[in-house]
């Protein structure tokens, strides 16, 4: 268990979603796998009319599981952090925070997007939350992430503002 897992799990957690893909994310990949599979087995006997179905069913349900593997945290501990997979923020460096929802997403995330800013986003996740930083020593001038509880998030990071 590596030192950031053990930090997370040892602090309570405050908030804690995980961007699994929705159900009707899954039918079309799957489909896709099964047909590729087809197509290697064409109606050969042996190996190549199970081995594909075998193969590419369970990378795809892998691939799948993977694009949901996105965990956001607010931890609640020493120091309160938000965790969004592997970055971590002190709550202490959280600045303004905005809920951005399904109308102002392609906004935010295409002419409004500063280059510099660390995006974590979901595109079967409607809304949005971005978190300004008041670290004057980080170059990134503020998180974008993906979340299903937008009001809830954003609540929890107001309320850290000015330190702990």
């Amino acid at each position: 268990m590596s030192s950031s897992t053990r930090a997370r799990t040892n602090a309570s957690l405050r908030h804690s979603e995980r961007l699994y893909l929705a159900w009707w994310g899954w039918p079309l990949p799957l489909l896709g796998a099964a047909l590729l599979a087809a197509e290697i087995h064409m109606g050969y006997p042996g190996i190549r009319a199970w081995l594909p179905y075998v193969v590419l069913l369970p990378v795809a349900v892998l691939l799948l599981l993977g694009m949901g593997r996105l965990k956001v945290q607010v931890t609640d501990g020493d120091e309160p952090e938000l965790w969004v997979g592997d970055a971590h923020l002190p709550l202490r460096f959280v600045g303004a925070v905005e809920v951005i929802g399904k109308t102002g997403k392609r906004k935010a995330l295409g002419p409004e997007l500063d280059p510099a800013a660390f995006v974590a986003h979901r595109g079967w996740v409607p809304t949005l939350v971005r978190v300004h930083l008041t670290d004057p020593e980080d170059p990134t001038p503020y998180w974008v992430i993906s979340t299903r509880h937008p009001e809830r998030l954003a609540a929890l990071l107001r309320g850290e503002q000015g330190g702990t």
